[in-house]
């Protein structure tokens, strides 16, 4: 691994957003790589490792809590910062887990851009950073399903609300509303898929003595 700390890496699996922090960030003279989810993230540190990590945490094929833990694991990407971004995961209870992770700092969407430079400028004028521990397997795999469950739970509540909503005498209500329901069933959909993946994990350690 070359471990020349030159760039930054903002894994964002939205386009919008992807561009957004690309953008700020090269503003400001940053030299910035991009990866759409957590798999191409890891790949791209695996070829040169970066000076912070930029993460959303939920993304397809390996999302931000996945990412976070297998840098841990991982005793040369352990000191890695990486500062997570969520508009979904943003309980204190997921602030939390995040943390626990091995997360560096946790910020919420909409992303206030100028708090977000600043914490990107206070990390880097750091330095070095303390290696993080992982969590043990089932842990990390207990936690998570904790996390995503909880989150089922509020798309299901949404859904059913976005479809009582429907019908409203304005027309663009109801846009509004469709477009919400869309996206809460795929997030839905993603959840449930993960949550199969993680029981399967937690059935593979299976609880410690």
């Amino acid at each position: 691994m070359n471990t020349g700390q030159d760039y930054l890496l903002v894994v964002e699996d939205d386009p919008d957003i992807l561009k957004m922090l690309d953008a700020a960030l090269t503003f400001r003279g940053y030299r910035v790589a991009t990866a759409r989810n957590g798999k191409e993230g890891l790949e791209a540190i695996r070829v040169k490792r970066p000076a912070i990590v930029i993460a959303d945490i939920m993304m397809p094929k390996l999302d931000g809590f996945g990412l976070v833990h297998r840098l841990r694991i991982n005793p040369e990407t352990r000191d890695l910062p990486v500062v997570f971004i969520s508009a979904t995961y943003v309980a204190p209870e997921d602030k939390e887990f995040a943390l626990n992770v091995g997360a560096t700092r946790f910020l919420q969407k909409p992303v206030d851009l100028e708090k977000f430079l600043t914490t990107i400028a206070e990390l880097l004028k750091q330095g070095a950073h303390a290696a993080i521990e992982p969590l043990k397997e089932f842990n990390f795999y207990d936690g998570y399903r904790r996390r995503l469950e909880a989150k089922l739970d509020q798309k299901i509540r949404q859904i059913a609300s976005d479809k009582h909503l429907l019908g409203t005498p304005s027309d663009e209500q109801n846009q509004s509303i469709q477009t919400s329901l869309r996206q809460a069933t795929r997030e839905r959909e993603e959840l449930e898929l993960l949550l199969g993946q993680i029981r399967k994990q937690l059935e593979k350690y299976g609880k410690p003595e």
